[in-house]
């Protein structure tokens, strides 16, 4: 059954444990399980609570005081479900069943609770007017799409239809509300495009052919950037963009048809849901996938939907897998509309770098100078040769702000000293206590007790410094960097091209020997060519 669970409920019963260790019980109960869906934060039950006018912070207050700390000593290591929590867990089962759900959400686990009523979770839930019938018929009305009626009788429309697709996809228009997805810059062409496309009567899949690296993933982005903020023909309007990931739905497909189950299940949500959009990055994995003999891969599956008009998808790929793979299949390849991305010029990289620079600043506490992102265009331009823009500038920038901030951290000497002194106090109580001379060991306890009270001062002290202190990212540092990533010395990838071509002849002399004129006169047609003369 655990294996039915998605992330967010093993991260709700992760939490749980976690719930009843701060409060010092050694089990985990009903009120556990409803303190872990609160501190997930994000799931479907969460949603509802909060339709429902319940407010969060109060319902785990009041969770807390009715549990109340048992006053013990933290307990580690696994702790035991009570006999109600492990029945609750077990219902989960039945709850998905009636919703005719193969994976067991946080909105089962929740309906669970409130059906074990002698359970503390349920009895504080109705205490805030939450029964179980009401859960039940508002989680109906989210997976139905119906307006949802909160506590207050306000109207609200749910577009949590679709938890099959929610578990195995990434809503790239809720990370763009959220702001959780990086500016798109140069790229409005490409973007139109694809609405376009997508607006189209028929054949409207658009595939994003290009290099790694070339930016297709971003175009899906800079897409749910636009349709948040209407910037898109009115039919895109509302829509969203989710990011199937293939790999979690072949993950854990023991036994034949289990594959397809999910995949049906998502069909059907994305037939009933039209305002949905499939974004599948790496195209050409759908074919093949789930496929063994006598048995439908997904591209098969895909593919009467697509030709229907159901399921409108973008897809993207490289052009060597895209002939590999979705060209020999002809069917396949004709539902689809390509759309080439070319790599961005230097100019073009330059301005998205500069757009993006913020991100990378807040991420690293560094400050990019105009000089370093100028290096880091043309460094990378000459010296990263197996990789494309944007991909390979962004690569040398995020580099040099983790190294940069790395080395700007330097711990201060009191620090170190006093972890030092609590190190050797901590051996020295160790070897009393196995002395047995407890008297002497209960004094160094509270020595180190002392010490590491001043710890935890001196670091506060010292996080709040670091939270001020701003390195700068200079050329220098973008010329190390790019020296690391490919082998070439630093001196060699920061000097000028024309001082390089001044003291060709000296550097090939040091290597090859007693062929000094061929060396000049190689030294000077290079010379000549790149300077753009010739000879007549």
């Amino acid at each position: 059954m655990r294996n039915n669970f998605t992330s967010r409920v093993q991260k709700v019963i992760r939490y749980s444990k976690e719930e009843a260790m701060r409060l010092g019980h050694d089990y985990i109960g009903t009120e556990h399980l409803l303190l872990g869906i609160i501190k997930e934060g994000e799931g479907i039950a969460v949603k509802i609570l909060k339709n429902l006018g319940v407010d969060l912070e109060k319902l785990k207050q009041r969770l807390e005081e009715a549990s109340g700390p048992a006053g013990g000593m933290m307990t580690l290591g696994n702790l035991p479900l009570s006999k109600r929590a492990e029945k609750v867990l077990k219902i989960t089962y039945l709850e998905a069943k009636n919703f005719k759900s193969d994976i067991i959400g946080t909105e089962h686990l929740l309906l669970s609770l409130l059906k074990e009523k002698e359970g503390l979770a349920a009895q504080v839930l109705l205490s805030f007017n939450v029964d179980y019938n009401i859960v039940y018929n508002e989680l109906k009305n989210i997976l139905e799409g119906k307006p949802s009626m909160s506590a207050s009788g306000s109207q609200q429309t749910q577009k949590v239809k679709t938890p099959a697709l929610d578990h195995f996809g990434r809503d790239l228009t809720q990370l763009a509300m959220q702001g959780k997805l990086d500016p798109i810059i140069g790229r409005d062409q490409i973007i139109e495009r694809v609405a376009q496309i997508l607006s189209r009567r028929k054949k409207n899949n658009p595939v994003l052919i290009g290099e790694p690296g070339v930016g297709k993933t971003a175009i899906a982005e800079g897409l749910a950037l636009r349709i948040i903020s209407k910037k898109v023909p009115r039919v895109l309007h509302n829509k969203r963009i989710v990011a199937l990931d293939m790999g979690s739905i072949v993950a854990g497909t023991k036994y034949r048809g289990q594959f397809e189950e999910r995949m049906k299940a998502i069909m059907t949500e994305l037939e009933k849901a039209k305002d949905v959009i499939l974004f599948i990055d790496e195209l050409h994995t759908i074919v093949g996938a789930g496929g063994a003999s006598g048995s439908l891969d997904a591209s098969n599956m895909f593919k009467p939907a697509l030709a229907r008009g159901e399921l409108q998808c973008i897809g993207a790929t490289t052009l060597d897998e895209y002939r590999m793979y979705i060209e020999k299949d002809g069917a396949l390849e004709r539902r689809f509309q390509k759309v080439m991305i070319e790599p961005t010029t230097p100019e073009e990289t330059l301005e998205i770098l500069r757009c993006i620079k913020s991100k990378y600043e807040e991420h690293h506490r560094v400050r990019y100078t105009d000089e370093a992102l100028e290096a880091t265009i043309r460094l990378s331009e000459r010296y990263i040769t197996d990789k494309f823009f944007p991909d390979k500038a962004i690569d040398v920038l995020d580099e040099t702000g983790s190294r940069v901030h790395i080395s700007s951290i330097v711990v201060p000497k009191e620090i170190l000293d006093l972890e030092q002194r609590i190190e050797k106090i901590r051996q020295e109580k160790e070897q009393y206590a196995k002395q047995q001379d407890f008297e002497r060991a209960a004094k160094l306890r509270d020595i180190e007790r002392r010490l590491q009270e001043e710890l935890v001062y001196e670091r506060n002290k010292w996080e709040r410094e670091e939270e001020t202190h701003i390195a700068t990212v200079t050329e220098e540092d973008i010329a190390e960097v790019v020296a690391m990533m490919t082998g070439i010395p630093v001196q060699r990838v920061a000097r000028s091209e024309s001082e390089k071509i001044l003291h060709m002849e000296e550097e090939l002399k040091k290597r090859v020997i007693g062929q000094d004129e061929a060396v000049e006169t190689i030294t000077r047609a290079i010379r000549r060519t790149r300077a753009g003369l010739k000879d007549p």
